[in-house]
């Protein structure tokens, strides 16, 4: 843990670059770079890929509870399913039985696609967890679920 320095005259010394915050932010900067470069063909945001990724997974979900899922703020989910909906990749429909919520589904066209989306996908996390020994990129990743 960083130790602050005290200067006599203005108080404490803080190195930024060895503030957690900061590298947080410079892993997270990293790690979207990386993620557009692998992910270039399908021109997908990483909140993107979240959504289409969790649709696979789950299959037609509300959503309301998708945005909880890939923790996205209502606003966000709004704008990235209308953006997935506009390039024809998830559909909607309104729920049977609950004409006020939104289910959502991959399209046919998110179908024909999802399989390439998510083979691409799975190179990601290794290669950002590249620099670290194979025992400590497990160990980093536990670490960052206990953060969040």
């Amino acid at each position: 843990m960083q130790q602050h320095k005290i200067h006599p005259e203005s108080g404490p010394i803080v190195q930024v670059e060895q503030e957690i915050g900061y590298l947080i932010r410079r892993a997270h900067q990293r790690a979207a770079v990386i993620f557009q470069e692998i992910m270039i063909d399908f021109n997908l945001t990483p909140t993107q890929f979240a959504v289409l990724s969790k649709i696979a997974e789950l299959g037609e979900m509300s959503q309301n509870h998708l945005g909880r899922l890939v923790a996205m703020d209502p606003a966000t989910n709004q704008g990235v399913v209308r953006r997935l909906i506009k390039r024809g990749l998830i559909q909607q429909r309104h729920d049977p039985h609950d004409k006020r919520r939104l289910l959502l589904s991959l399209s046919k066209r998110g179908r024909q696609e999802i399989d390439q989306i998510l083979l691409q996908g799975c190179k990601i996390s290794p290669v950002i967890l590249s620099p670290l020994a194979p025992e400590d990129r497990d160990h980093l990743v536990d670490l960052l679920r206990q953060i969040i």
